[in-house]
């Protein structure tokens, strides 16, 4: 069953196929459930599992109506992500029917969010519960959904400016070969690889997104489990996650919308051993951490200072038919620069404010804004500059 990325209609465009029950009809590389796909296969082997079992969709339906919007199928504006893939029990009902093992790659739920500074913000009167978005519990009402990757292999080449046969030799052999249809079979066009995805929260009501005149709020973060998890001091994720969740809700409580981002890729997308060994050298180095070795730490390490690849975060925007962000919060120019070059407006960037940065993480902000990050206190000096020349970071 051959794909037709971007075609107008989703029965035109037909479902992705990813499941190894299906050999005849797949027409995608890789498996659901990306990086879980693994154990799937463990579970099998032990015989937790059974290998021909198919899920029962029956009232998995998203909780909240998310599209269709333009961007769907405008060509090149989704190249990571499946636009249908929350709507799979009932855009592929017949198929399914038929007996296709179709798999849903996005779900959408509602839930209660509790997050301790925000009840802190509460106690402080900073924060008014007001029974819709902020419950007088303390719990903060949202809409999430859980979306796994879908790359759009010839899509993904031209939003990097890379040949497709070059994109799909690289990912073939640094996978040790694990998928040979990226060189093997060039009529599959889509790929599902083994990597975390990234969960959506959206604050107010869903049903106002994509409209011209519906205000926004958001906050693009990428995973840092020591940090967003555990509270260490050593960088400002944590701080600035939970700023992002207070702009979310102002913003939702002013009758706009908030959004925050939440990307599993750790520690730049180097993964947690990579850093764990960057600060090992940070804080042995001779004079100890210091902003002005900061970016040549990681890489020494790593070969590379990030390989998080913002040009692929619009997708989410594209998805949830966005073209316009009032409150940006978020000083990374990388983030800031992909939304832009995909035609999304950013009204207003807003910093992190410094009464929220961990004492151990002063050497953080002052290498990334030494570096030209954004910081409303204007642009670094020139001594800065020249300690930073050539490094880039964002967060």
């Amino acid at each position: 069953m051959r794909l037709r990325w971007g075609a107008t209609t989703p029965l035109e465009r037909g479902p992705v196929v990813a499941s190894p029950a299906e050999p005849r009809h797949r027409n995608a590389i890789g498996s659901y459930s990306g990086a879980y796909a693994i154990y799937r296969a463990l579970a099998v082997a032990t015989r937790a599992l059974a290998p021909g079992h198919r899920p029962d969709l029956t009232d998995t339906a998203p909780a909240a109506l998310i599209g269709p919007h333009p961007q769907w199928t405008e060509p090149g504006r989704i190249v990571s992500l499946d636009p249908y893939g929350h709507l799979v029990g009932e855009l592929f009902a017949d198929a399914i029917r038929a007996g296709l093992d179709v798999r849903p790659t996005i779900a959408v739920t509602t839930a209660h969010i509790d997050v301790p500074e925000i009840r802190q913000r509460i106690a402080q009167g900073e924060i008014r519960p007001d029974g819709e978005v902020v419950l007088p519990s303390g719990e903060v009402r949202v809409t999430k959904a859980a979306i796994d990757p879908v790359w759009h292999l010839p899509g993904l080449a031209a939003r990097f400016s890379i040949a497709e046969p070059e994109l799909r030799r690289t990912l073939f052999e640094e996978t040790g070969g694990m998928f040979p249809e990226l060189v093997t079979r060039p009529d599959l066009e889509v790929f599902l690889p083994p990597i975390g995805g990234t969960t959506v929260y959206l604050f107010g009501d869903i049903s106002l997104i994509g409209k011209p005149e519906t205000r926004m709020a958001c906050r693009v973060h990428d995973e840092c489990n020591g940090s967003d998890v555990f509270g260490s001091d050593i960088c400002t994720c944590r701080p600035y996650l939970v700023h992002g969740v207070e702009m979310c809700i102002e913003m939702a409580q002013q009758g706009g919308v908030g959004l925050v981002i939440y990307n599993r890729k750790e520690g730049r997308a180097l993964g947690e051993v990579t850093k764990f060994l960057v600060y090992n050298a940070r804080k042995r180095q001779q004079g100890g951490d210091r902003a002005d070795t900061y970016f040549e730490r990681t890489e020494c390490v790593a070969g590379v200072q990030d390989v998080r690849f913002q040009e692929l975060v619009p997708d989410v925007f594209h998805w949830l038919g966005i073209r316009r962000i009032d409150r940006w919060v978020s000083m990374s120019n990388m983030k800031h620069g992909a939304v832009q070059a995909q035609g999304i407006e950013i009204a207003e960037r807003v910093a992190l404010p410094e009464r929220l940065v961990p004492k151990d993480a002063q050497v953080e902000i002052a290498a990334t804004n030494a570096a030209g990050y954004f910081a409303p206190a204007g642009a670094p000096s020139p001594s800065q500059m020249r300690r930073t020349k050539g490094r880039r970071l964002n967060t």
